[in-house]
């Protein structure tokens, strides 16, 4: 069952680009199932929802099946204060999709004599296909999860790999191990930590998945210049776990009226559908320009919507009201900011660019902060 299901999965991950022939003898000699737990949540849909628990040892075929399947696999909930087989609240940590693992890697471009370090470790996977690859002495990984890191240093050792595995804060890098040839992050950040470039050898690459406040995500691949700067393009489409370190708070709806709803909202229609703006790469391009914001979504039985606009410093509200059929839409809004005017406006820039897809997107990282620029570094993209 199992060589058939690794056999399976590698033609698909071969098929869709992602398993280059390079990392092939690389997959084959570290396998999957070595680094998953017994319990795990398959990814389901879209890879970003989890599905129903899968116990190993009471549905031994749905779990070999799950594994060999193109996608995450959610190992632990709410930092592993929940137990049981239910779903927790939050996911927060998990053996990811084989796709983004290896073109993750790939992205990496790694060769012989290269040191890596590794923000991440989760489950280990990703650090013991660095170890076969580069050899584990030139491997750091870093997990903050003293549980995780347990379990993935058992493991690791199990399959006869030793990187250097350090329990610690992954925006703070591995100072004592630099300087390194890769970085490569397995959780998604709104800054790209600066430890991290100054960890970085001059002309050495990161990898990570980036995200703005708002949604969306891409990974992007930087390179490290001799002033201590870093830049590059985005590579691709991503959904990970956020550093832990960089997580925010989201205060519900309520947190922000003084009074029922409409309260001291402003009303006002507009033609642009909350439709438009929900896309995955939509949430990207107006996360880049609308910051410390962020959409909720308020589903009702009869397939309409509330889409509601907050900003994390709680001083401002939106609300789009989304039914079939319409070509206006009810738009109510409160605040120092006008959050769905902001959003439209970013939204319209992208759309009057021609809808540039992530890989006309790049980031610029300096001791200073960062900038995402579209097309050149000497186009910044604006915001509001």
């Amino acid at each position: 069952m199992a060589e058939a299901g690794r056999t399976r999965l590698a033609s698909a991950l071969i098929a869709n680009g992602s398993l280059s022939s390079d990392w092939l003898s690389t997959y084959h000699a570290v396998p999957r199932h070595w680094f998953v737990p017994d319990l795990i949540w398959p990814g389901q849909g879209d890879g970003v929802r989890q599905g129903d628990a899968v116990n190993r040892h009471a549905d031994p075929v749905t779990w070999w099946n799950a594994v060999y399947t193109d996608a995450p696999l959610t190992t632990q909930w709410d930092d592993g204060d929940h137990t049981g087989d239910g779903r927790g609240t939050v996911p927060t940590s998990s053996n990811s999709m084989p796709t983004m693992v290896f073109s993750m890697l790939g992205a990496l471009d790694v060769a012989d004599g290269d040191r890596a370090l590794e923000i991440g470790t989760g489950t280990g996977w990703n650090a013991a296909l660095l170890s076969h690859r580069l050899g584990a002495g030139s491997v750091a990984t870093v997990e903050v999860d003293e549980a995780s890191a347990a379990e993935a240093r058992f493991r690791l050792a199990r399959a006869g790999y030793a990187p250097q595995l350090v329990v610690g804060d992954g925006s703070k890098g591995f100072a004592a191990g630099a300087p390194f040839d890769r970085v490569i992050a397995t959780c998604s950040v709104r800054r790209v930590p600066y430890a991290w470039v100054e960890q970085a050898r001059p002309g050495g690459v990161i990898v990570a998945p980036w995200a703005p406040e708002y949604g969306g995500e891409a990974v992007v691949r930087l390179t490290v210049g001799e002033d201590g700067t870093a830049s590059g393009r985005f590579v691709g489409s991503s959904a990970f776990m956020r550093l832990r370190q960089q997580r925010t708070s989201r205060p519900g709806s309520l947190e922000y009226l003084s009074d029922p709803w409409p309260a001291d909202g402003a009303r006002s229609s507009t033609s642009l559908s909350p439709e438009d703006v929900g896309g995955w790469l939509a949430m990207f391009a107006i996360g880049v320009q609308v910051p410390e914001a962020f959409p909720l979504v308020e589903r009702y039985a009869d397939g309409t919507y509330t889409l509601w606009l907050h900003d994390t410093a709680v001083t401002s509200w939106a609300t789009v009201e989304w039914e079939p059929d319409r070509t206006a839409y009810e738009v109510v809004q409160s605040g120092r900011r006008r959050l769905w005017d902001e959003v439209a406006a970013a939204w319209h820039w992208w759309d009057s660019r021609g809808r540039p897809g992530f890989d006309r997107f790049g980031l610029t990282i300096t001791p200073g902060g960062q900038m995402v620029w579209l097309d050149s570094p000497d186009n910044p993209v604006p915001q509001s």
